[in-house]
């Protein structure tokens, strides 16, 4: 009952606890007796604010202390003190009870009541006093001193008459709220006596119980009199009205949600009419949302839903009204409420025949307010819940019955989408959302095929409903996504049409098994379709096979061709390369190598071109091959795959190149030391020896480091790719992931990737630069070594033609001089003959050609011995790697435990960490060990201009000694042959 009401009934108490207290008028001065009577009330109403009540602490185990001691007071045996306390353990552990405390402290204040016994004396008897039950009287007798005293001697007296005589308006004012109690036939009888005068009182009260203003006895604020109740009778005869949202007469609808009831009707009757408020307000707010035409077509299926269940509830409407009516026609006028029990139609059985109606309506009230934020899927979700999560059948069952309504427009898109691949939302209510690719992509932007399937369609998971799990809604996004790709991508709307006429099937909500088949076999011929398309007739194995072959270097007979045939061009710097004469050597070593046998389609992809430029690079830094795919293909081989591809080429063709150069240095070195570095081997024997022993070591790295990339990285990645890729049931995805994987191994067990903080592309960067710099300084060497032979022959060559002329055995005054240099020269080795009539020209003599050679063996020394060192550090690193590929690299390479194995910091240093038993010593030449000096980099200060004269002078050294060469007769034709074939640094001829 609402505070106004509470208010309103204790204002009646207390106008007739003053009327009761207050003696009869002695005058005929209704004006002062009322004025009087008012100012009691105004004054008990003040006390009554004013009243302090001490408040009580609400500790629930004090409360339980005061009953276990009232226990054990009373009782001999502890008991009823021990069941107390099992059954106050369990009050403790109920949950739902929260106001523990005031169930004790009631339970204990009522064990001080009076007995039975007690209770039926006369109510003149006064119960004797206790600590709170006595309250309210003592409250009331202390209050009656504030009154004037003639006021409060009457109260006095009658309250010495009936001091604790509680009547009906005081019960119903401090009783529970409720069903007020109809007074006695006594209390009736008393009332009775003087109904016009409290009448008349209580009329000058307000709202508020303060009493109104008057003059000469008349109230300025009289209200009208109170219109009596309406009959149950009337109130039936318009509840069709209200049920329907429509005002009657008596039950009108002030706003949208607002109904105005009668204000003299009882309490009873307004809780039944509250009832019967609900459906009422209800409907009248969802026949607006009904009427609304806003929202997707998802929520005009809830509006569709959502009438047709308020049509039914007008049916029960409809039919309430025609019992209404009948009970009414049978109504005796005499008695019409016992007319309308006999007729069986009240307004509690109303309430009972609409209580189902009602709960659907607050249903769908509730679906409505969600439905306002939600769209699509959220908003099938929404109603989801209802029918899985809620505990009522009839709730579940409702939105069950609103689902096969709703979710119709939902199944309408997804049977477009798993049969024909189109997207038809136009209200973004599917979980497939369609992204609008810009129409000028930029340039690093994924283009074609790639575009198409990774960016076209995403999936929505906020509108994934709760009706189908993520993984079916994936499984469906994927049928879509690959009908669409074969229809535009792949050329073959055909097929997808006679798919969708052959294969497409309605779809509803409540047919579980049967959606699950259709998604099954749509997912399973989609996916066979396109890998068919990708593997036949777009050839994807063969264009793999073919980028494995040119681009990873497969090919070994094509690729040595091709660097036989590109290598005297390729040293030439960079800006004077041409795209034609790479394109002509490219055809050359395609016609000569069985890359002539593949396809013409893989031939045609296939091209040569060049790198960016930078300055100081020469054709060997720039120069790529470059493989072209297309549309479709592109959505497995992505343009980042492709820079993939070119990363792991240029790192293979860079090894190939060191190994190129080392081979042809190599063989120089075989077949020169049989002929003429023969010549010289008193003076340069050790440095060749030493120089085709770091060879030696630089092309046992070079071939363990080829074959652990082309067979353990390579070849192990593409067997896993193709058995990923000729996979039964592999779809779309399949193909990308396993492919990036391929990739991704590649790359990383390639020493292409970076382990944590190492970086071993770097790493091995720098070592296949120390190798080229080695090859070019072994290089030098032979160029001194080669022009020491010439000069040698050419003295041999002086002296015999001396002899011939019979001047071998005269020494005169003109060649004394010739003779004593003659001498000189041939004491000391490396110097030349300087004669007046000699045909040698100046190449090396005296202090020049001792200090070139010591430079030159000190820049190959430490080259050699940098290179030992990087090589240590990077065994070190490979023998702490996880993978136990690249462990078993780190083995290969140092099988025989002949370098130092040094693991590197975090830091960057060097770790005190060794391996290996000749780990700190390098052979010599007479197979003893001595500590190595030599250090990690090239000389610096004046070594390094020594290092970088004696590298320029390499040109002029071979061409000096050739002409030499060419000049002289040779002593034997094995000699010549052997000088002749070490003028060029390349072999000229194509290797068989």
């Amino acid at each position: 009952m609402s505070n106004r009401t509470r208010e309103q009934r204790i204002n009646d108490a207390l106008t007739e606890l003053v009327d009761l207290a207050l003696p009869a008028p002695t005058n005929d001065n209704d004006a002062e007796s009322d004025q009087q009577f008012f100012d009691l009330v105004n004054a008990a109403r003040d006390i009554i604010d004013n009243n302090e009540i001490t408040p009580v602490a609400s500790d629930v185990n004090h409360v339980s202390d005061l009953i276990k001691r009232k226990l054990v007071r009373e009782h001999d045996v502890p008991d009823q003190a021990l069941k107390f306390g099992n059954l106050y353990q369990r009050l403790l552990a109920q949950p739902v009870l929260s106001q523990k405390w005031a169930i004790l402290y009631l339970l204990y204040q009522l064990s001080d009541t009076p007995p039975a016994a007690t209770k039926s004396m006369s109510r003149s008897s006064v119960p004797p006093p206790d600590d709170h039950v006595s309250n309210h009287a003592s409250n009331h007798i202390r209050s009656l001193s504030r009154l004037p005293p003639v006021v409060a001697s009457s109260a006095r007296s009658s309250l010495s008459q009936e001091q604790y005589r509680r009547s009906a308006v005081y019960d119903e004012a401090f009783s529970r709220p409720g069903l007020p109690v109809l007074p006695g036939p006594e209390e009736r009888k008393e009332r009775s006596s003087r109904p016009i005068q409290t009448s008349r009182r209580r009329e000058k009260l307000d709202s508020n119980g303060q009493v109104s203003p008057s003059v000469n006895g008349v109230s300025r604020s009289s209200q009208p009199p109170t219109p009596a109740a309406p009959s149950e009778a009337a109130l039936l005869r318009d509840l069709p009205f209200t049920l329907q949202g429509v005002s009657s007469t008596n039950l009108k609808f002030s706003s949208i949600g607002t109904l105005k009831l009668p204000r003299t009707l009882p309490v009873p009757i307004i809780s039944l009419l509250h009832t019967l408020a609900e459906p009422s307000l209800l409907y009248k707010s969802l026949s607006e949302f009904v009427d609304s035409s806003s929202g997707g077509l998802v929520g005009q299926s809830l509006r569709a839903a959502i009438g047709i269940e308020l049509r039914s509830y007008l049916g029960l409407v409809a039919t309430l009204e025609g019992q209404i009516r009948r009970a009414l026609a049978q109504i005796d006028e005499a008695d019409p409420r016992q007319g309308l029990g006999k007729a069986g139609v009240t307004l509690r059985r109303c309430v009972l025949w609409t209580r189902d109606a009602t709960m659907g309506l607050r249903l769908m009230s509730l679906i409505v307010e969600g439905s306002k934020t939600r769209k699509g899927g959220e908003l099938i979700s929404l109603i989801h819940s209802f029918s899985s999560l809620h505990g009522d059948p009839f709730v579940g069952a409702f939105a069950e019955r609103l689902l096969s309504h709703v979710t119709r427009p939902f199944y309408d898109m997804l049977r477009l989408w798993i049969y024909d691949g189109e997207l038809t939302d136009p209200y973004h209510e599917f979980f497939v959302l369609e992204q609008h690719l810009p129409s000028n992509e930029d340039a690093d932007h994924r283009t074609g095929a790639t575009s198409v399937w990774e960016d076209k369609y995403k999936v929505d998971t906020s509108q994934i409903p709760t009706i189908m799990t993520p993984s079916f809604a994936q499984k469906v996004f994927l049928i879509g996504k690959s009908l669409n790709f074969i229809r535009h991508i792949c050329g073959d709307a055909p097929w997808v049409e006679n798919y969708s006429k052959t294969s497409s099937r309605e779809l509803k909500y409540g047919s579980t098994s049967d959606l699950l088949h259709s998604i099954d076999t749509a997912y399973t011929t989609t996916m066979a379709r396109l890998i068919h398309l990708m593997l036949h007739k777009f050839s994807l194995l063969t264009h793999l096979s073919a980028l494995k072959k040119y681009l990873l270097l497969s090919q070994g007979d094509f690729i040595a061709l091709l660097m036989e045939s590109l290598a005297p061009s390729l040293e030439r710097p960079a800006n004077s390369q041409y795209r034609h004469t790479l394109t002509a050597q490219l055809e050359h070593a395609i016609r000569n190598s069985n890359a002539q046998h593949d396809s013409p389609a893989v031939l045609r992809r296939l091209d040569a071109r060049m790198l960016e430029l930078s300055h100081g690079e020469i054709g060997w830094d720039v120069f790529t091959l470059e493989y072209r795919v297309d549309s479709p293909l592109d959505v497995i081989v992505t343009p980042y795959g492709s820079k993939q591809y070119l990363k792991v080429f240029n790192f293979l063709w860079r090894i190939k190149r060191v190994e190129f150069a080392l081979g042809a240095t190599w063989r120089r070195c075989m077949t020169g030391a049989r002929g003429v570095l023969g010549v010289v081997d008193d003076v340069h024997g050790k440095d060749w020896k030493a120089a085709r022993a770091v060879i030696g070591e630089m092309i046992h790295f070079i071939n363990q480091l080829q074959y652990y990339i082309l067979f353990e990285v390579i070849e192990s990645s593409w067997d896993t790719l193709h058995a990923a890729l000729t996979k039964p049931d592999a779809t779309l995805d399949d193909l990308i992931q396993a492919h990036a994987q391929y990739l991704k191994s590649i790359t990383r067990k390639g020493l292409l990737g970076s382990s944590g903080s190492l970086e071993f592309a770097s790493q091995l960067h720098e070592l296949l630069k120390g190798m080229l710099a080695y090859r070019d300084a072994v290089d030098g060497l032979y160029a001194l070594s080669v022009a020491e032979a010439n000069a040698r022959q050419s003295q041999a060559a002086i002296i015999e033609s001396r002899t011939r002329q019979g001047r071998w055995g005269v020494i005169t005054s003109t060649n004394k001089a010739d003779d004593s240099d003659h001498e000189s020269s041939t004491s000391r080795p490396g110097t030349r003959h300087r004669g007046i009539d000699s045909p040698l020209p100046q190449l090396l003599g005296g202090n020049d050609s001792t200090a070139q050679l010591t430079a030159l063996r000190a820049r190959l020394t430490d080259l050699a011995s940098g290179f030992r060192n990087r090589l240590s550090a990077l065994l070190g690193d490979l023998a702490y790697q996880p993978d136990t590929d690249l462990r078993f690299l780190g083995v290969v390479m140092n099988f025989n435990e002949v370098y130092l194995v040094r693991r590197r910091g975090h830091g960057g240093g060097n770790a005190n960490t060794t391996t290996g038993t000749g780990a700190s010593t390098s052979r010599r030449r007479d197979g003893r060990d001595s500590v190595r000096t030599g250090r990690a980099g090239g000389g610096g200060g004046d070594e390094s201009a020594v290092n970088s004269s004696i590298i320029n002078a390499i040109p002029t050294l071979r061409g000096s000694a050739a002409s030499v060469a060419a000049s002289l007769p040779p002593p034997s034709a094995s000699v010549g042959a052997t000088i002749g074939g070490g003028e060029s640094r390349r072999p000229s001829g194509r290797q068989r």
